[in-house]
């Protein structure tokens, strides 16, 4: 299996950091991407630039590889089922990925399958809000092409309905949650499961992404038990060979809801590159090559900060305050080679370690304040 030709369609830094961990293992990897300064362009082996969501691209792309594998979920799946029916392994499925795509679909299969999840009502256009105003508040999200918290409105009242999207979306009731919470699974083609230690994500508040998360979380036994079981279950029901992202609501009254999955590496788990004994990176390659899953233990508690574009400033990327952060005991910078900046774009995220929980507590508050993006 070693020896397979892979195809990661996608090559931004997710794209990036599977690269890193694949080098370990000498794979043969090619990416696909439509820019031709992506992230992985200077270190994969063979690099092709072309549309992800063009069938012909796609499927020539793929039609002389063993193993396909993703790092975004806006690809065409048509080319992906072509390819499977000719006896491609593509992992996460082709059928796996196309429930994901559509937030419509997707969550109507948490209903069917009995996965708890947040009320919704699914909606045709924005004038569809309008015999809904008793369910609000809630958040208005399109059915597809949402991503990184764009495709996401919150509709508090009916003066917000202008805010709502004019195409097939969903109505989902706000939740008044205490904690939002996200557990990665892994498995394999033989059926083996794994999940990494369950993790408390901070969003920014103007621009629905993470800002900053902690590992393991601040939560009782009981509740981690059921936010671990919710997620195994989840990867279960889709069948999904692969990595899945499980992002939860942990709700005042103390339940456990299903928020949206990820198909892939995710924003939650880029602290396992240092912090635990297996990366989710190195995990999803176990896991689509049908190897044993590895040990997901952590080393030590963890953060993740976000190395978000500052706001005011778009040009040639410059990072102020590294020297500050690499002085300092256990933080360390990763930057996904991207060569232009702009107000919060993803450039790059920091791990944070440290056994004394306070103590990482006041290294993020550090780190936050002492490193930039800026031109």
């Amino acid at each position: 299996m070693l020896s397979s030709r892979i195809g990661i369609l996608g090559g931004g830094q997710l794209g990036l950091m599977l690269l890193q961990a694949a080098i370990d293992w000498n794979l043969d990897i090619h990416v696909l991407d439509p820019d031709a300064e992506a992230p992985c362009r200077k270190i994969a082996p063979k690099f092709t630039q072309g549309s992800l969501q063009d069938f012909d691209t796609v499927y020539n792309f793929g039609k002389n590889l063993d193993v396909i594998t993703i790092e975004i979920e806006k690809v065409n799946v048509e080319a992906l089922e072509k390819l499977e029916s000719e006896g491609k392994r593509i992992y996460p499925q082709p059928a796996v990925i196309r429930r994901i795509q559509d937030k419509r679909i997707q969550k109507q299969f948490y209903v069917e399958k009995g996965l708890p999840t947040a009320d919704f009502i699914l909606t045709d256009d924005r004038a569809s809000l309008e015999n809904h105003i008793d369910f609000l508040p809630a958040f208005h999200k399109l059915g597809r092409d949402g991503y990184d918290g764009r495709g996401v409105q919150r509709i508090a009242s009916a003066a917000d309905i202008e805010k709502g999207f004019d195409q097939p979306g969903l109505l989902e009731k706000a939740v008044p949650f205490e904690k939002e919470l996200a557990v990665i699974v892994a498995r394999n083609p033989s059926g083996e499961v794994m999940t990494f230690p369950t993790v408390e994500m901070v969003f920014h508040p103007e621009h629905n992404l993470v800002e900053y998360l902690f590992s393991p979380a601040e939560i009782s036994p009981a509740t981690n038990a059921k936010a671990q079981e919710i997620a195994k279950k989840t990867a279960e029901a889709f069948e999904i060979v692969g990595l899945l992202a499980v992002e939860l609501f942990l709700t005042k009254e103390g339940d456990v809801l299903i928020n949206e999955v990820a198909p892939r590496p995710h924003n939650s788990g880029h602290h396992t590159i240092q912090a635990n004994v297996t990366s989710q990176y190195a995990q999803h390659w176990r896991a689509i090559l049908n190897l044993p899953l590895g040990n997901t233990d952590a080393y030590a508690p963890s953060a993740m900060v976000n190395l978000l574009g500052e706001a005011g400033f778009e040009g040639p990327a410059v990072y102020e305050g590294m020297e500050t952060l690499l002085a300092t005991s256990q933080v360390f910078p990763y930057l996904y080679w991207k060569a232009i900046t702009k107000p919060f774009r993803k450039m790059g995220h920091i791990t944070i370690m440290d056994e004394d929980i306070a103590a990482l507590k006041e290294k993020v508050a550090f780190v936050k304040e002492n490193i930039r993006v800026i031109s």
